[in-house]
């Protein structure tokens, strides 16, 4: 039987390569996004016949419903995975950030996936036992805030204990969740500005603080071992590592490190 996984953010990054990845494997790709001619690009890369795209704002209960229900008629019924990967960058001082920007952000990254996640429910309880699965693009920022990164940190470590609950929560039902925590990751997101009020993109803050850029390949790999594995949380890439260990095991240095002025924003 072939299997079906249904993709958030399709049109490009993270989303494309994880739809590569699935379909490399047989599986038929759903994409789902608000840019249509990204997904058409993506479906270009992927086997004829072997994908769909459905336009949805995952901030849209409505549209969630929608969508799922045409990408199992197109997937032959079944969705086996949904890979809640739609997000927006939002960097800087919070005092910077404008009320709007906060809204969007928290409305698409957490709100929006969480909508998803109630969706999805009844379509992964039908594929139990097939590898049911919601898997999570959450963020190294999810496993401590740091300086400039406050609203989109809060938006992953909400996706963070979504994940937690979730994966408990849906235990019974024979639904397996996961996240993925990457740090920066080369998509066109960080070609944008950390904010309205902030100049240069978040690629030109990165590199100013010599920190590396991962690609979107390595967390693609990371979600198809996700899937099928037994670990809660994927960490991608140094920048994950190396603050899931200060996170861990040097709390106290790492917070005196920040307050210091030396932290590290987190993609």
């Amino acid at each position: 039987m072939t299997k079906c996984i249904f993709v958030t953010g399709g049109a490009s990054g993270i989303g494309r390569a994880i739809a590569i990845r699935f379909a490399r494997e047989g599986w038929f790709v759903a994409l789902a996004d608000v840019d249509s001619a990204g997904m058409a690009q993506t479906g270009a890369l992927l086997p004829a016949g072997r994908w769909s795209a459905h336009l949805l704002d995952v901030r849209d209960a409505a549209g969630w419903d929608i969508a799922l229900g045409l990408a199992a008629a197109a997937g032959g019924g079944v969705i086996h995975v949904v890979a809640n990967n739609a997000g927006v960058p939002l960097g800087g001082a919070l005092a910077q950030c404008t009320v709007d920007e906060i809204e969007r952000v928290i409305a698409i990254n957490l709100t929006g996936a969480t909508l998803g996640a109630r969706a999805a429910y009844p379509w992964l309880k039908a594929a139990a036992g097939q590898g049911a699965c919601l898997l999570n693009t959450a963020s190294a920022a999810a496993l401590y805030g740091t300086p400039g990164t406050s609203v989109y940190a809060a938006t992953k470590a909400g996706l963070r204990a979504l994940t937690e609950a979730l994966d408990a929560e849906w235990a019974g039902d024979g639904i397996a969740v996961r996240s993925l925590m990457p740090g920066f990751i080369a998509t066109p997101l960080l070609e944008h500005a950390p904010n309205a009020a902030t100049p240069g993109t978040i690629t030109d803050a990165v590199v100013r603080q010599g920190l590396e850029i991962g690609t979107p390949d390595a967390v693609a790999e990371a979600a198809w071992q996700a899937v099928h594995g037994p670990r809660l949380h994927m960490l991608v890439g140094p920048t994950a590592g190396r603050l899931a260990f200060a996170a861990r095991w040097l709390p106290g240095t790492l917070r005196r490190r920040l307050r210091r002025g030396g932290g590290t924003a987190t993609a």
